[in-house]
């Protein structure tokens, strides 16, 4: 039996979408997450702030063998949006492992800057 492929648990540290863009992209940050099993994910993902109480239980479902890039302007419970210019952090929680990746496009001057990192994963 091969072992299932990430964790349950995913943390990123560090999140900010900036307020203003210039040109024509809009800066954006995006939770990408990879289901390698046959079975649905099915995640649980909390925003932290430094200065108020975390938007928590934000739900979201992976398709079995899928793919899903998750826009964190679009993450929301409720009424209750991210808002734009506040620092943030983010854990994800899945039933099943999954893989998890961080992307940011900052397009607040002309020349713009993509970074992508690795979540750091939380095993238990």
């Amino acid at each position: 039996m091969s072992k299932a492929l990430g964790e349950k648990q995913w943390i990123i540290p560090d999140g900010y979408i900036p307020e203003v863009s210039s040109g024509d992209l809009v800066s954006h940050e995006s939770i990408c997450v990879l289901n390698c099993s046959s079975e649905e994910a099915k995640l649980s993902i909390t925003i932290y702030f430094e200065d108020r109480e975390p938007i928590s239980n934000i739900q979201y479902t992976v398709p079995g063998r899928r793919t899903k890039h998750i826009r964190t302007s679009s993450l929301h419970r409720d009424e209750e949006y991210l808002p734009v210019g506040v620092p943030y952090a983010i854990q994800v929680e899945s039933n099943i492992p999954v893989v998890v990746q961080y992307s940011r496009l900052d397009s607040t001057q002309s020349e713009n800057a993509l970074m992508s990192t690795m979540a750091y994963p939380i095993t238990m």
